[in-house]
């Protein structure tokens, strides 16, 4: 048995569960390297960066909803894709780690690039040994998460190169492979529709029969609901009765709903996961995992319903949601607020048409898409709302759009994706652009920057109070100074810049008619109004 026989049992296991590979250079992972780019029936993506690398084959595995495998050397290389494992795990996203490891004989002695990787990624991913070809052969697919550690010994490096194993493969569409579904059933819950209701679909949603016409509060990952409330309506619904206007009348309505059903991972707005928690409202929660948001009364991934929404609940969200669009309408319109963030996704989601698909960074970009009307129809949005954080963002925009693209491979030009993020996510991540020559590339990827010169979130919450404005520039604010033109072009992307609303509109529009690979639109904007903006919004 040698570390060759042990690799192409390993890349032989990988190929029945994955179409696509990630993976770093190393040495001790050169027989896993050798193994794997033998097989034709595997997309190899090399990435210099291990984080980088686990981060794009999150981004695939979230469009391709099977195993994306991310490969890497011994050592701290395996570390660098826990914040990855951590998202996957999260977001309940597929992932497989192999991570090379030294014999278990070096473990422990101070030998160079050696650390303990058995159970480094905790609670996330269970660690399946690998010492032999028959560890190997069992290793096991069936679990979300999964990390494969494979003690390879030398020698690292055949005499010459293997021959090519396998047959390519035609197009795979979304879903896993080799194995069962990761879907939890939790029963079926009985609603009666005649109750007010309303819903609240999140992050990992879905179109739950039976809710079709229920008014919906949808966060931009969530399916399009066919009575989609916006979501400053949240404010009505925590109030028992509120005077409002629609169809040219005056009335006084019961806002408050009696009943609530969670679809999902709700995250965003603090107004609407209040209702969440409302003593006067009995809470639904739907799940197909074995994650619940908060503490709903009601458990399932199911309904049974009785009755319809009444006329007038259906007429008092419309009036509700009309309100709260209106609001951020008139704030737009506004001339003292600039050229916001906000602007910003307004012009993105005006520019996107049925087929793109969209990739929303956290914190500002993602809540400002929901303010302007996300999601949309024909729109295939993602957004990292797992753990939350702006780290990966960019690579994961490349792997979905790798993946969207490998999933309409006869386009005369590669379907487009638009990323939507902010400046600090996209400096934290920018090795995400570290693209070699010979890779496979996203043809049609624009990533917007709405660059504020630091963290604009932190404008809108506690941070930003005049109280405590002394510390608010180095501690929250944190600008940069950096130039996105010249980091842009010296990882070989393409770069545009907008400063005023009507160039970047222009700028969008010429990036959809003539895609050209990866091009970052940077987006000039300021943050010294965000604060008084997101009040005018929450009055």
């Amino acid at each position: 048995m040698t570390s060759f026989d042990i690799a192409r049992t390993i890349a032989e296991r990988v190929a029945a569960h994955c179409t696509d590979v990630v993976m770093s250079p190393g040495s001790r992972n050169s027989p896993l390297a050798y193994a794997l780019l033998a097989r034709r029936d595997i997309t190899v993506h090399m990435r210099i960066d291990e984080r980088s690398a686990a981060f794009t084959a999150l981004g695939l595995a979230r469009v391709q909803k099977r195993h994306v495998a991310v490969v890497m050397t011994s050592g701290t290389a395996v570390a660098n894709a826990y914040p990855a494992v951590i998202e996957a795990h999260m977001s309940h996203t597929p992932l497989a780690v192999v991570s090379a490891d030294r014999p278990e004989r070096l473990v422990g002695t101070g030998a160079s690039q050696t650390i303990w990787q058995q159970g480094i990624f905790a609670r996330y991913a269970a660690t399946q040994q690998v010492q032999s070809v028959q560890d190997a052969a069992a290793v096991d697919f069936s679990a979300p998460q999964v990390h494969i550690n494979v003690a390879l010994d030398t020698p690292l490096v055949p005499e010459i190169l293997p021959e090519p194993v396998g047959e390519p493969r035609r197009r795979v569409g979304p879903g896993l492979m080799g194995g069962s579904g990761m879907f939890a059933d939790h029963g079926a819950a009985d609603i009666d529709l005649t109750r007010d209701t309303l819903v609240v679909a999140g992050d990992e949603a879905w179109e739950v029969p039976g809710l079709e016409h229920v008014p919906t509060i949808a966060e931009p990952s969530a399916p399009t609901p066919f009575h989609q409330v916006h979501p400053l309506a949240a404010r009505f619904f925590a109030q028992s009765q509120v005077s409002i206007s629609h169809d040219g009348g005056d009335f006084a309505a019961s806002t408050k709903p009696e009943q609530l059903v969670v679809v999902g991972h709700p995250t965003l707005h603090r107004d609407v996961m209040a209702l969440t928690s409302d003593p006067d409202i009995t809470v639904i929660g739907l799940s197909r995992t074995d994650t619940f948001t908060g503490q709903p009364d009601v458990r399932a991934s199911r309904v049974n319903v009785t009755g319809q929404p009444t006329d007038t609940w259906i007429k008092v969200c419309e009036a509700a949601g009309e309100v709260g669009a209106d609001t951020v309408r008139q704030a737009l319109a506004d001339e003292e607020f600039g050229f916001t963030g906000l602007h910003v996704a307004a012009a993105v989601c005006d520019t996107l048409a049925v087929g793109d698909t969209f990739v929303l960074g956290s914190s500002n970009p993602v809540r400002d898409a929901s303010f302007v009307g996300m999601p949309f129809d024909g729109v295939d949005t993602y957004a990292p709302r797992g753990a939350a954080g702006i780290d990966g963002t960019v690579s994961q925009a490349v792997g979905i759009a790798l993946a969207a693209q490998a999933l309409r491979p006869d386009e005369v030009r590669a379907p487009r994706t638009v990323a939507l993020i902010g400046d600090l996510t996209f400096l934290h991540d920018v090795n995400g652009l570290l693209i070699g020559p010979d890779e496979p590339r996203p043809g049609n990827l624009t990533i917007v920057v709405a660059n504020d010169d630091g963290g604009g979130i932190f404008e809108t919450l506690e941070p930003g109070a005049d109280p405590v404005r002394g510390a608010f520039e180095r501690a929250f604010g944190t600008p940069h100074g950096a130039e996105l033109e010249n980091i842009a072009r010296g990882y070989g992307a393409n770069y545009r810049r907008a400063e005023t609303l009507a160039e970047l509109h222009q700028v969008l529009l010429e990036c959809e008619a003539e895609p050209d690979g990866i091009t970052v639109v940077e987006a000039r904007t300021i943050r010294t109004t965000r604060r008084a903006l997101a009040q005018r919004l929450n009055r």
